[in-house]
């Protein structure tokens, strides 16, 4: 399986995030070394890997908060 690998800036492009969420919110806390990117050659840049990042970025959403309520139905947190 080949590897497309991106920059912080691409990678903010195709997900529409700025980059600096990307490098102070979502780097290591969304996205994990070593699954979602990764520092070639032991180096500080970083290079996002593409088809990790698809896979994985609607777990979250589909996995919200549903709060039962009294009556049967739910309330989306």
């Amino acid at each position: 399986m080949e590897n497309t690998y991106l920059t912080t800036e691409e990678l903010a492009v195709r997900i529409k995030y700025d980059v600096r969420t990307i490098r102070e919110q979502l780097k290591d806390s969304v996205l994990i070394e070593g699954v979602h990117y990764i520092r070639p050659f032991g180096g500080r840049k970083i290079l996002y890997l593409w088809e990790a990042i698809q896979k994985d970025i609607g777990k979250s959403s589909a996995a919200s908060l549903i709060v039962p309520m009294a009556r049967g139905g739910v309330a989306h947190g």
